[in-house]
């Protein structure tokens, strides 16, 4: 096995892990409602939710990882190193962003770290816009579509179920809940496992085991190992998720009840069917935080604890910057090592 060949596959393996951390840290994005409201237990609900990431590789195209993997960065100026420091610098940030109990989001750490390591190399030329101006675009326009939609969601169950005993009403929405958790962890698989397959499918050019055409039709053969590898990598990383970013997630910003958890996870599911049809890498974590702040809008605005809200968006604000720094500083090392990186 010659050296690329060796590359490659750790570059690959670097990936999947990358996927199982961003399972593990954004799980609190698909089970923080269900389990805050006390409708699954934290055990069951994260299996429920690992269970529909994996499903989810048989659901959604490619159209996300195909963003990712040539409309943001020139596939020319890529090499396997330029990969590794942007995996590796997205991971770090997931790993410091957990420890503190943020609820960041792992791809736009994936997006800044392949960026950050592709401009160290060369230079800001290797930036496409085109490709990022809806990225970026929509870390705006993603929580705010949560936050509408989840506002509009629970004013219309207010006013659909204004008659109904409220006991009745929670006996309802914790089963309809299930449904909704399930779709919104279908959306999570659907949109955050592309942006690995992407990587890898860009390793995989790199490393001269597909050609071009190859590369630019769903990757020739390995196109459902890669598809199926990505979603079960994320669907482990779900079950072993993090219980710090589910506190935060589930009780910091609002407290909430069935029926809020029920129009938080289908404003967020909603959101996340929209933008993977369309190819937008958005982030599921700023999605459904948006939709949790938009339902406890509902109630009074002082039932959002703003504090909470504030270090988050603080925390999306750096990631992309943060990450790339990373990633850019890592392939610096790299290359003290191997001119040729």
């Amino acid at each position: 096995m010659d050296s690329t060949t060796v590359l490659v596959l750790l570059t690959i393996l670097l990936a999947l892990c990358f996927d199982f951390f961003n399972g593990f840290h954004d799980a609190a994005n698909s089970i923080a409602t269900v389990v805050s409201t006390r409708v699954l237990s934290p055990r069951l609900a994260v299996i429920w939710a690992a269970f529909f990431n994996f499903v989810a590789a048989f659901l959604y195209g490619t159209a996300v990882a195909t963003t990712i993997s040539s409309k943001m960065i020139d596939i020319s100026h890529v090499t396997q190193y330029v990969v590794l420091s942007g995996l590796a610098a997205a991971i770090i940030w997931d790993i410091i962003t957990w420890w503190w109990g943020l609820p960041t989001s792992s791809s736009h750490a994936l997006i800044g770290g392949y960026a950050g390591a592709a401009v160290a190399r060369a230079g800001f030329g290797v930036i496409l816009p085109s490709g990022w101006t809806k990225t970026l675009v929509f870390i705006v326009v993603a929580p705010l579509m949560g936050l509408v939609l989840g506002l509009i969601f629970m004013t219309a169950m207010y006013w659909i179920f204004r008659h109904s005993a409220p006991r009745q009403v929670d006996t309802w929405f914790r089963k309809l809940q299930l449904l909704s958790a399930a779709s919104y962890s279908l959306g999570h698989g659907g949109n955050d496992a592309q942006k690995t397959m992407g990587l890898i499918a860009g390793a995989l050019y790199t490393g001269g085991i597909i050609t071009r055409q190859e590369f630019a039709t769903n990757w020739g053969h390995f196109h459902w190992p890669i598809v199926l590898g990505a979603n079960l990598a994320m669907g482990l990383g779900t079950y072993f998720g993090g219980w710090r970013i589910v506190h935060t997630m589930g009780s910091k910003i609002t407290k909430l009840k069935p029926i809020g958890g029920f129009c938080a996870e289908a404003a967020g599911a909603l959101t996340l069917f929209s933008t993977a049809a369309t190819g937008i890498p958005v982030s599921t974590t700023h999605t459904i935080t948006g939709a949790i702040v938009g339902v406890g809008s509902t109630q009074r605005l002082s039932a959002v604890r703003w504090g909470v809200a504030g270090r988050i968006v603080w925390a999306w604000i750096l990631t992309i910057p943060a990450s790339a720094g990373v990633a850019a500083g890592l392939f610096w090392i790299i290359r003290i090592f191997n001119p040729n990186a």
